[in-house]
């Protein structure tokens, strides 16, 4: 696999980097150790700047290179997920409640990598911003990133970020330009009856019958509402209700998740929503009020600069694919790319537990690719003069 030489030198350093921040992870916002860790990683390295404690623990590093140009911003995710690891691994988490089940880990070591390589050859003209960002899972850390300004501040002329993919070659990379994932909303249903003993049911107004009542009807959104070829997801993933078996309960709870790619789609799901929880809760006697929050919107791809990065990938290894069907499932990378022009992409970690599943791991084979490619992207969009 044509890693860049010195990177490849990199290996056994850069999987001690990993299994390191696998041994501690942080969540959402606090990620203060994995900062100073990446923070003490960067001074190291030499890099000309470090802006710390955006986003409460985000960092933003600069590196310049030869001359003046245009800044590239290369993004990282820090945090872990609130799960407990099963993996048995000797640098398996040591942190109850915490485990890196994405392989944020991975991400920010492959940055890392890249930040070594650049700050040591310098060959390209103009800057890096290496943005090391919290709160991915939850939190929308990109988000208040880019509302601290980061992006004007730093003046980032376009970005690029990279994801593992488990179940995919290790160093094959697959994009798409345009729409690559979701945009993630969750709706709360909160149901209110009026209980009583389940032998009387008919002194009760049945919040258990009304749930069952709106999940059904929901079912329609996706079967009776929208076009066939808009890609949509509705899914509830919650129903609470009763404690006692022969009580009939006061209130019932339903939760679920909408994923799209158009507004347009998200509005008609959001109104049906209200008008699918009003009506059955009419027909079966009951109250019912409906909260929907709007979540990261679609990572959507910059047509050239996805171009320009599978091109860039193509260089690092042989199977490289630039049309690969839409996700569904959300990044708030998003948020970036509604900003700046860029591009998202993923990199195989090989045959490995699947995401945010307990038994996961990162691949460290996989870094030293991801932080070649990061490296050719500033290298090949700020080439020095000849």
């Amino acid at each position: 696999m044509p890693v860049i030489n010195r990177i490849a030198d990199f290996t056994a350093e850069m999987t001690g980097w990993r299994r390191h921040l696998h041994a501690h992870p942080e969540l959402q916002f606090d990620c203060h150790q994995t900062a100073a860790f990446v923070a003490a990683k960067l001074r190291e390295f030499g890099v000309d700047e470090i802006h710390e404690s955006i986003a409460t623990s985000g960092i933003v590093a600069i590196i310049n290179g030869q001359g003046a140009g245009r800044t590239i911003g290369l993004r990282a995710d820090m945090d872990a997920l609130p799960m407990e690891e099963v993996t048995g691994l000797d640098y398996a988490s040591t942190v109850a409640g915490a485990m890196h089940a994405c392989g944020h880990d991975g991400h920010t070591t492959m940055l890392l990598g890249a930040a070594k390589y650049l700050a040591e050859t310098r060959n390209f003209a103009g800057r890096v911003a290496l943005i090391f960002q919290p709160a991915e899972e939850a939190g929308g850390g990109a988000e208040v990133m880019v509302n601290a300004g980061i992006l004007d501040r730093f003046d980032v002329a376009e970005v690029y970020a990279l994801h593992n993919a488990p179940g995919t070659a290790v160093g094959a990379f697959y994009t798409t330009p345009g729409p690559i994932m979701a945009a993630v909303d969750t709706f709360h249903i909160h149901v209110q009856g009026r209980g009583g003993h389940g032998a009387m049911p008919h002194d009760t107004a049945d919040p258990v019958v009304a749930c069952v009542g709106i999940v059904s009807a929901i079912q329609t959104i996706v079967s009776r509402n929208h076009f066939a070829f808009d890609q949509l997801v509705v899914s509830v993933t919650q129903i609470h209700t009763g404690t006692v078996d022969n009580v009939i309960p006061d209130t019932g709870y339903i939760n679920g998740t909408v994923r799209t790619f158009d507004p347009a789609v998200q509005a008609m799901v959001k109104d049906r929503l209200a008008g699918i929880v009003a009506g059955q809760a009419a027909a079966y006697g009951v109250t019912a009020t409906l909260d929907y929050e709007i979540g990261y919107p679609a990572t959507v791809n910059d047509a050239d600069k996805t171009a320009f990065a599978a091109a860039v990938a193509r260089e690092i290894s042989a199977d490289v694919v630039d049309d690969a069907a839409p996700e569904m499932g959300a990044e708030d990378f998003a948020y970036m790319l509604n900003q700046r022009p860029g591009a998202y992409l993923f990199v195989g970690n090989g045959d490995t537990a699947g995401l945010h599943h307990p038994a996961y791991d990162f691949d460290d084979a996989v870094a030293p690719v991801g932080a070649s490619f990061f490296a050719r992207i500033v290298e090949r969009a700020l080439p020095v003069a000849p």
